[in-house]
């Protein structure tokens, strides 16, 4: 058993493209009249595609991120 702290790293070249994704949703989702922060949390804590309109194609966007790609994002901005 492992009782040391585990070390997390990404890689920080896709922090422009994530965030563009997000935007992106975020707006598509705004548009068709959701509560883009709900659907936003609920895809992230289910990662079914379904929480994402396919709107502007943003179900297609999102996917293409890995959820803990945008989980990064977020808390770096939030941190910020």
């Amino acid at each position: 058993m492992n009782s040391g702290t585990m070390k997390f790293d990404f890689n920080n070249e896709n922090t422009n493209q994530t965030r563009e994704v997000i935007l992106k949703v975020y707006e598509a989702l705004t548009e068709k009249g959701y509560n883009p922060i709900s659907q936003l949390v609920g895809y992230i804590m289910s990662g079914d595609p379904t929480y994402i309109t396919n709107h502007k194609n943003a179900r297609s966007l999102i996917r293409r991120l890995e959820r803990d790609e945008i989980i990064e994002e977020l808390v770096r901005y939030y941190l910020k």
